[in-house]
């Protein structure tokens, strides 16, 4: 079934590292583009004659009650569709649709840990934005649950939003923020090693609680096979997005 494309243009640029771009849209053909935190949007856009390319990114922004959204992604080599996107100038255009996807929050007022590496982190920083009225001026809507965001990197410079969550986590009490490097330097004083073993320690003696994993294949497993196989959690309650 073919999908009604809208037009998404540029109207925000800011470079988070070498290779990753933080990039906001506007939708010119609606007055409000209405998603649900944790949701994506699917890129197509044309490639040579009679050929399409289309690609799937979470959105990183909350729902604001209007037709912005903000994407959150890595200039791949050779990647067609991360090049024309990162290439874009302001004002320029890309064509979507969506949204799409059910890697969405439970309505259970149940404690959360979310799970990322790399861009991964894209649709928590929608979850967080949104449970805590970060946007539009929405009041928060935790219901009391706290929220654990663990990220994991190689080195500092790649820890992406890295003051926004600093901030969260010193303004919000139920906010808790975990930034671990696999290759610190030894300057470093914050956590260390891959947020499995953060996840371990957070889970402790709990069974109460659900996690939300982004990232690639590996790490995704990894922490599904401490928590259902090491913890005996339910397989309900690991809730999973793969972006490899």
């Amino acid at each position: 079934m073919e999908q009604h494309l809208l037009t998404a243009r540029l109207t925000r640029s800011v470079t988070l590292s070498e290779k990753t771009k933080h990039l906001e849209f506007e939708v010119e053909e609606l007055p409000s583009f209405d998603f649900v935190a944790g949701q994506f949007i699917s890129v197509r856009e044309p490639r040579g004659e009679n050929k399409f390319v289309t690609r799937a990114y979470s959105i990183a922004s909350a729902p604001r009650g209007n037709n912005t959204f903000d994407l959150c992604l890595n200039r791949v080599d050779q990647g067609f569709m991360s090049n024309f996107l990162c290439g874009l100038e302001i004002g320029e255009t890309a064509h979507m649709h969506g949204p799409h996807g059910l890697f969405v929050l439970k309505p259970e007022a149940e404690d959360v840990i979310l799970v990322s590496t790399g861009t991964g982190v894209a649709p928590f920083r929608s979850m967080a934005r949104d449970l805590f009225g970060l946007d539009r001026g929405a009041r928060h809507h935790h219901n009391g649950r706290h929220i654990w965001l663990v990220y994991g990197t190689r080195y500092a410079e790649d820890i992406y939003y890295r003051e926004e969550f600093e901030q969260l986590a010193a303004e919000e009490p139920n906010f808790h923020y975990i930034a671990t490097l696999s290759r610190p330097p030894e300057s470093w004083s914050r956590e260390r090693g891959y947020v499995q073993e953060h996840v371990r320690k957070i889970v402790a003696g709990r069974q109460d609680m659900h996690v939300y994993i982004c990232g690639l294949n590996e790490m995704v497993s990894s922490v599904r096979k401490l928590l259902v196989e090491e913890c005996c959690w339910d397989k309900s309650r690991v809730i999973y997005e793969r972006y490899d």
